[in-house]
């Protein structure tokens, strides 16, 4: 699809967030990740000469850490466009309340409102088909109502990842299920452009090829194996209070041209 209601009018554009948004699990063949964010960043660069851009985004940061770390980062940066995701690892959290994670976010939207930014946040992914993360869908769904509620008062653009549907097909996650693959990063880059109306070319809605039935048993063993390799890792830093993004930095840090 197409988006050209118009063009793009974004000089400047910065990136807040968690893993999510400093593009895990989307290799960069120049090193690191890539992800949507960047990907959004090159889809604003075709339509506008000279494009800045900066990602503040380190895995594993809780909301907090990214309204106090990031968010004032991004005000004195004083972009024209700024996208917001965060809270999703808080919600992982047995204690989680998303009422209260919602007066985070707000203030948040309010800070980055206040510098006359064009601001634009994600709701959360719907989690009903993944092991261990179905049990946080109810407060997941409440968060984004949250988060709906945010975006009306503060006019703010929205990326509803709860309601793309081709989002539950497993190629969109990479093999730790907590992370987009590759072509997932790519169609929520093709969402976020047509929530900003900017050009780009490709639909996020495009149906994924037929794919083989995978029967009950290989379904068990790769259950199995996925818990092994990434959910008791997962379980057991945070028994030992330690995060994945622990000693890391934001991967572009200043405003500076693609």
């Amino acid at each position: 699809m197409d988006v050209t209601d118009s063009e793009s009018t974004y000089s400047s554009y910065v990136a807040l967030g968690d893993s999510f948004t400093e593009g895990l699990d989307d290799p960069d063949p120049a090193g690191g990740y890539r992800g949507w964010a960047d990907r959004l960043a090159e889809h604003l660069a075709a339509s506008t000469t000279g494009l800045r851009y900066a990602n503040l985004a380190i895995r594993g940061r809780l909301l907090g850490q990214v309204a106090t770390e990031q968010v004032p980062r991004a005000v004195e940066l004083r972009p024209d466009l700024i996208t917001l995701a965060a809270g999703g690892n808080d919600l992982l959290r047995p204690r989680a309340d998303p009422d209260r994670l919602a007066v985070v976010f707000e203030d948040a939207v309010r800070r980055l409102r206040a510098t006359g930014a064009e601001v634009l946040l994600f709701t959360g992914f719907d989690t009903r088909d993944v092991p261990v993360l179905r049990r946080i869908r109810g407060k997941a769904a409440m968060y984004n109502l949250h988060l709906r509620s945010i975006a009306d008062r503060h006019d703010c653009r929205v990326v509803d990842l709860w309601s793309m549907r081709t989002l539950l097909d497993p190629r969109a996650w990479a093999q730790d299920r907590l992370h987009l693959s590759p072509d997932g990063h790519r169609r929520v880059a093709l969402a976020a452009c047509e929530a900003l109306g900017v050009e780009a070319t490709g639909d996020w809605r495009e149906p994924w090829p037929a794919a083989p039935p995978v029967d009950w048993l290989t379904s068990r063993r790769s259950d199995l194996e996925w818990a092994r390799t990434y959910f008791v890792p997962w379980i057991q830093r945070r028994l030992q209070g330690r995060s994945s993004g622990d000693g890391l930095t934001a991967k572009r840090p200043d405003l500076h041209p693609l």
